[in-house]
């Protein structure tokens, strides 16, 4: 602090002194007028002397304060117009009101002023007038721009963040990723093979899938005769998704003279937080990857799952050793709970109700009450029903999801059938009842899926789940025999996810579908059940009346608004239109009874249309799919012919 200004702190004491020295000098003039009269002389020059000197302290610290505001001043706009920050200041309407010169700099202009901000920064359209302050990301002139909007000011604030956001990038592209590949189908491919030809089918593989590693300059590590290990970074794990990974395709097409082609599932996973977890993750792509049949890959990034491939139908296993691994464990699992409910997916199918109707009788054969969770009747399954009410123990057995609440503990076994999606099942909240559960299906896994199952039969290859579990009951007990009735309903959900033995059958499926009929199933009574009616024949001659034909080679029909029709009608209308001349996919967009849109799909092979149906909340196989979207019809075919027109310009997209 400057010595003029402490003194100017002193002013206090120099009064009183002044005033005791003014007071003394009066007294003396009682005494000596003119002691007394000099004495007031000294004091009056004291007197002058500290008002001067109290007037030039004023005067000075006013001259002061001027030189520090002129200074303030100049640097507060030294800085706001040459600091690294850009400001800019705008109106009500939006436009440029004022700026500094670094925003001005960075947009290569000399003035700003009067232009819209919207204009000059699209990523600001979304700015609402009365919104708090809030950031947004902004890229031009190839900066990174950090835009901090102070709406209630109107007031911008402009940082240039490129050198993080590189290095950002940099670190999230250098961050490692786990892959886990695996030949799908060695044993099949080689079966029949001398020592020579089976080396050198392996070599081949071998040498397309390490000449593919090195192109993209990945780490490859065999670790047993079937299965690598991949290690690479987030940046190459980008351009393989770019490219889908092609190496499919090379190793199909390098094995392509053999009768069965080598196929192989990939497994990836990235952005984890640790090695341990990533492991986990990249084995758990794999096992999805599997569990959707193979030929694809599977890529785990932080929440988002990516497939790609998928265009060959899963190969049909040659051995029943799993069959009867999983049956022994069921009857395991049977035996040690108290009952056992069973369930399958919302408006269930004949293939739904046929499979749970042979677990019933499994658990049954060892004396366990059993139950059926079925939440209503459908079209699909109306006949189907009225034929099982027709038997009174069996009809018994059939309960609501609100009774089952009263009848599952935590010894109860759940047993989930043709779905393995728990927002899927007649009843979500029943599966937090129990740990004890126990999965079956046949569809290819997707990204949801029962998580803490005891037992999972998931066989993509399969035509159905009734084959599944007729498999299973050959081995879960020597003494079990069917009924007629239920070996007819077991068969029933066989025929009907055929198609009457048309498509996705094996050898396996014939197996299965010839026990149910050693055990008395009436194929007789099944046709009668899938015949059509002349209203539901005219509904679905309506529905293909709206077809056309997109792209040359697909067909959508999509139905008026306002008018519904049962999902059994829309997959068969699907199917019909499967099998004109040139179609290769078929696609129908309808409004169902319970007010959502319904999508079903079908396709000869060419066309996964799991995936079609899957980017848009769905799933099923690859020639069978459909979905279920909220909104209105026009909205549901935007959506689809969005993504079908995407299928048209790469092609492969949708694969």
């Amino acid at each position: 602090m400057p010595k003029w200004l402490q003194a100017r702190w002193m002013r206090l004491h120099a009064t009183i002194p002044l005033a005791l020295s003014l007071a003394l000098s009066l007294a003396l003039l009682g005494f000596s007028w003119v002691v007394g009269a000099l004495a007031l002389i000294v004091v009056a020059a004291a007197a002058i002397y500290v008002l001067q000197a109290e007037r030039k302290s004023r005067e000075a610290m006013n001259a002061y304060i001027s030189t520090i505001t002129h200074r303030v001043k100049k640097a507060a706009s030294d800085v706001i117009s040459e600091m690294p920050i850009g400001i800019v200041l705008y109106g009500e309407d939006r436009q440029v009101e004022w700026h500094n010169g670094s925003i001005a700099k960075a947009m290569n202009r000399e003035s700003l002023v009067g232009e819209s901000i919207t204009a000059l920064w699209p990523g600001l359209k979304a700015l609402k007038e009365k919104e708090k302050e809030t950031t947004i990301e902004l890229t031009f002139n190839q900066r990174s721009i950090q835009a901090r909007v102070r709406p209630e000011e109107r007031l911008l604030y402009f940082t240039d963040v490129t050198q993080y956001a590189t290095l950002a990038r940099k670190y999230e592209e250098e961050r490692i990723a786990f892959g886990l590949l695996v030949l799908d189908n060695v044993d099949e491919v080689t079966q029949g093979m001398d020592d020579q030809a089976r080396s050198l089918t392996m070599a081949t593989v071998t040498t397309v899938l390490n000449e593919w590693a090195v192109r993209h300059r990945l780490y490859m590590r065999r670790t047993s005769s079937d299965r690598y290990f991949l290690l690479l970074n987030q940046k190459e794990l980008a351009t393989l998704e770019q490219s889908r990974f092609d190496v499919l395709d090379e190793v199909k097409d390098a094995t392509a003279h053999l009768k069965l082609p080598m196929t192989i599932s990939i497994g990836v996973a990235a952005g984890a937080a640790g090695l341990m977890e990533l492991g986990q993750l990249a084995q758990t792509s794999l096992d999805i990857a599997l569990g959707r049949g193979g030929d694809q890959v599977a890529v785990k990034v932080g929440d988002r799952v990516s497939f790609y491939g998928g265009k060959s139908n899963a190969v049909e296993k040659r051995t029943r050793v799993r069959a009867r691994v999983i049956s022994h464990a069921l009857r395991d699992l049977m035996k040690e709970s108290d009952k056992i409910v069973v369930m399958g997916h919302k408006i269930p199918d004949m293939d739904a109700v046929g499979a749970a109707i042979g677990v019933l009788k499994a658990a049954e054969t060892f004396g366990k009450p059993a139950f059926i969770v079925l939440e209503g009747v459908n079209p699909s399954i109306h006949r189907m029903m009225e034929m099982i009410y027709e038997d009174e123990e069996l009809t018994s057995k059939f309960v609501s999801p609100e009774d089952a609440f009263h009848l599952i503990t935590p010894k109860t076994l759940a047993v989930v059938v043709d779905t393995h999606k728990a927002s899927l099942v007649a009843e979500p909240k029943l599966l937090g009842l129990t740990k004890r559960l126990v999965v079956i299906d046949h569809h290819r896994r997707g990204e949801e899926f029962i998580g803490e199952a005891t037992l999972v039969y998931m066989e993509p290859y399969a035509s159905s789940t009734c084959e599944l579990v007729t498999e299973l009951l050959q081995y879960i007990h020597e003494g079990l025999a069917l009924g007629v009735l239920e070996a007819t309903s077991m068969l029933a959900g066989i025929v009907t996810d055929t198609k009457s033995f048309s498509v996705r059958t094996g050898s396996r499926t014939f197996e299965a579908a010839s026990f149910l009929r050693r055990n008395g199933a009436d194929s007789s009574l099944i046709q009668r059940l899938l015949k059509d009616d002349l209203p539901g024949y005219l509904m679905k001659a309506d529905i293909i009346r709206h077809a056309r034909i997109v792209h040359k080679h697909f067909a959508v029909a999509v139905t008026q608004p306002g008018q519904r029709y049962p999902q059994l009608l829309i997959a068969q209308v699907a199917d019909t239109l499967l099998n004109m001349q040139g179609i290769v996919a078929s696609f129908v967009v309808c409004e169902r009874p319970d007010g959502l849109i319904g999508i079903s799909a079908r396709s000869m092979g060419q066309v996964n249309v799991q995936l079609v149906m899957e980017r848009l909340g769905g799933g099923g196989h690859l020639t069978n799919a459909a979905t279920q979207l909220e909104g209105s019809i026009k909205e549901a075919e935007e959506r689809l012919l969005t993504l079908l027109n995407s299928y048209e310009d790469r092609e492969g997209l949708l694969e």
